[in-house]
């Protein structure tokens, strides 16, 4: 990969004239639409066939602009790791998140994105995630229970949904919010709906509407809350980011927490609920390996009404291999979009400033010169050994470089804290016959939302 310049990067808002992709391979599909609808109904068949067709570099249209789509983890390491400012994610992401999650992390490019990074991973250090797991090791130890009462038939995903919404709410606004709870996560679920929705003005009625009234909603609570926060030792993410200060002991501006707890409430519960489903719908398919993850809880020692210790986390290596292996079959984020900043070359094609770059994670992870047999379940692919020998781009389902998750160990902590409560109380398995359909674009979840046997263990 060379480029034209090496000059600090701007942000660049003009898309490149008419024509100047044409020289890239690829078939942009119908006239405005685009490949849009064929993305939509099947993301991973649609960027197979076009890698088929035109390679690993290719130009389509989705969503109303031509884009160019890099292919493979030399294509992620160059658009993730990015130590030259080339790609900028505000102008990646802007056009679907900004108007109902405007400049949370993952929307902020390079040095502004490192200050407010540092700002922020104050909440996660340990002191604070120790805290979090305690409020998340119960409410999750008391559902889990809960499920264990009801054996039979279960939806899976929207049981996951509540529980990973109500966690969020517990661990990052505290467990004494009241009265509002309920109106605050239902603002959540309207925003996040919003988000992915296909009509992108809020005219009345439509999900856009309802985001922006959540939004509103938001906003009004954060901004009263945040004096009061202030003024209180809380160990809740809020009251953390609250008291988070920049490099020069500056407070975080109520606009900015405002912004930030948006973004992660939107990130911990969405994302998380794709992957555990995803884990539980291979384990439920895979009674063998979920036998493994029971005896491997089974051989901590752990009280089944005794909190999860913090310092066990790191005894349960198989539970996260096997999340890994599903994150890797699914990855919550399919695909991840930025714009390039300056004119800059790649396997050969000249690629002009402004143009819309991504990468395809569920490509990547399914390419079977990386993934022998990449359709099948095998958590096994994450031993240490395993990883080593791998271009260390090849899984990529938290992002990487200056966007790595800056919530990834607090994911690790509460699938092990859910595996935790399910190996001790239940088993999962699928009706006879049945095999799940996901709908993988925008974030990976079951379209029947995932029919589960629970039985008390």
């Amino acid at each position: 990969m060379s480029m034209q310049s090496v000059s600090p990067a701007t942000h660049i808002l003009t898309r490149p004239r008419p024509g100047a992709l044409a020289h890239i391979p690829g078939d942009e599909g119908w006239p405005i639409v685009g490949r849009t609808f064929e993305v939509l109904a099947n993301p991973r068949g649609q960027v197979e066939k076009m890698a088929a067709a035109y390679g690993l570099v290719y130009r389509s249209k989705v969503l109303g602009e031509t884009s160019i789509s890099v292919l493979g983890p030399e294509a992620n390491e160059l658009v993730l790791f990015d130590q030259t400012k080339l790609f900028s994610s505000t102008h990646g992401w802007g056009t679907i998140l900004d108007r109902l999650f405007p400049r949370g992390l993952m929307l902020l490019d390079f040095d502004e994105h490192r200050l407010h990074r540092r700002a922020l991973s104050v909440a996660f250090k340990a002191g604070p995630m120790r805290s979090y797991m305690a409020a998340l090791d119960d409410g999750i130890g008391r559902r889990v229970a809960q499920w264990r009462k009801q054996p039979g038939p279960m939806l899976f995903y929207p049981a996951m949904k509540q529980l990973t919404l109500d966690l969020a709410a517990v661990s990052f606004l505290g467990t004494d919010i009241g009265a509002e709870a309920d109106e605050i996560t239902r603002a959540f679920v309207d925003m996040v709906a919003a988000s992915v929705a296909p009509i992108r003005t809020p005219i009345p009625g439509t999900a856009m509407a309802r985001g922006v009234a959540g939004r509103k909603r938001i906003v009004a609570y954060f901004s009263q809350q945040i004096p009061i926060r202030r003024a209180q030792a809380g160990d809740d993410l809020f009251s953390q980011l609250c008291r988070a200060t920049h490099e020069d002991g500056a407070l975080l501006s109520t606009q900015d927490i405002v912004d930030h707890m948006s973004f992660l409430m939107m990130a911990a519960h969405d994302t998380l609920t794709s992957s555990l489903t995803s884990l539980v719908g291979e384990l439920a398919a895979h009674p063998e390996w979920q036998a493994k993850l029971r005896d491997e809880v089974n051989a901590l020692g752990l009280d089944p009404h005794a909190p999860m210790p913090f310092e066990k986390l790191d005894d349960m290596p198989l539970t996260e291999m096997a999340f890994k292996e599903a994150m890797r079959k699914k990855p919550p984020v399919p695909s991840i979009p930025r714009r390039a900043t300056r004119d800059f070359t790649f396997r050969g094609y000249d690629i002009p400033a402004g143009t819309m770059v991504s990468i395809n994670p569920l490509f990547s992870h399914h390419m079977p010169s990386v993934w022998p047999d990449p359709d099948a379940f095998d958590p096994l692919r994450f031993t240490d050994a395993a990883t080593r020998a791998r271009h260390r781009f090849a899984w990529v389902p938290f992002g990487g470089g200056a966007h790595m998750c800056l919530g990834l160990h607090f994911a690790y902590m509460q699938v092990k804290c859910f595996m935790r409560h399910v190996a001790q109380n239940i088993e999962v398995s699928l009706p006879l016959g049945y095999t799940p359909d996901w709908q993988m674009w925008p974030i990976p979840k079951p379209k029947d939302g995932l029919r589960v046997m629970v039985k008390a263990v």
